[in-house]
């Protein structure tokens, strides 16, 4: 069944075409304070998702405590983007319920999932359905989950695995470089090929850090963007809102 905020953001891509997703790493800001303040510019510059995350110490008090701050202040949905189990919280609309389809450790694969649905169905909870696929160089992610990251170079390799997401149910589609790669995001090649392949929404996380590059990524053929380092260095509204023009922009230039 698709619940609440999955409909609401389908239609904002039906409408908008391109998305931008915030990412709030409490982990990353000097305090909580400010964390949930760069949230509080990215509502109000217009983004259409702040996801809460990390893959590390992203847990507990504070966790709730950043959440319940955001939710608070956020007219647009508010969505955990897990680490691990414990990246859970009440405060939250929906949480991408992620299986990271290439990680050599099967409990990234299917078994903090299994540990995590009772807590999802307790805390009331929308699970977004969401295949999860790390790029080289995979940074923290990678490390953690183990992930066999697909080469740069190897573009079908990304799309035969989100060929396979669809095809095993999953409703939205991740290819996430890690947080701030050296190297940028991925290349828009493999964007591009992944995006020819599939029909769920398909979402480029890692290494977009300037206005241009989110045009572009979008452009070619991403239907959503996650940022998080760049507002994390700068989280004015005015630099928000510029990235979401880029977005906009991107979309209307497919």
């Amino acid at each position: 069944m698709i619940g609440k905020i999955e409909k609401q953001i389908l239609a904002e891509l039906e409408s908008k075409k391109g998305l931008l997703f915030s990412v709030i790493d409490p982990m990353d800001y000097s305090s909580l304070e400010q964390a949930a303040k760069t949230a509080k510019n990215a509502n109000e510059a217009g983004v259409d998702a702040i996801l809460i995350g990390g893959s590390t110490g992203v847990q507990g008090d504070a966790l709730d405590l950043v959440a319940k701050e955001i939710k608070s202040a956020s007219s647009v949905p508010v969505i955990l983007f897990p680490g691990n189990i414990g990246t859970l919280t009440k405060h939250a609309d929906a949480v991408y319920f992620m299986s990271m389809l290439n990680s050599r450790n099967p409990y990234w694969i299917s078994g903090a999932q299994l540990l995590a649905a009772p807590m999802l169905k307790q805390y009331k909870i929308e699970p977004l359905p969401t295949a999860y696929v790390v790029v080289e160089p995979g940074g923290t992610v990678g490390w953690i989950g183990d992930a066999k990251c697909i080469p740069r170079t190897k573009p079908k390799i990304a799309a035969a695995y989100g060929m396979a997401a669809e095809a095993m149910g999953f409703r939205f589609l991740v290819t996430d470089a890690g947080s701030n790669p050296a190297e940028g995001h991925i290349p828009l090649e493999m964007v591009k090929v992944v995006k020819s392949c599939i029909s769920i929404p398909y979402i480029v996380a890692g290494g977009i850090r300037t206005n241009e590059q989110a045009k572009n990524v979008i452009k070619a053929g991403a239907d959503i963007i996650q940022v998080g380092t760049a507002f994390e260095k700068d989280g004015s509204v005015s630099k928000i809102k510029e990235m979401v023009k880029a977005v906009r922009d991107g979309a209307k230039g497919r």
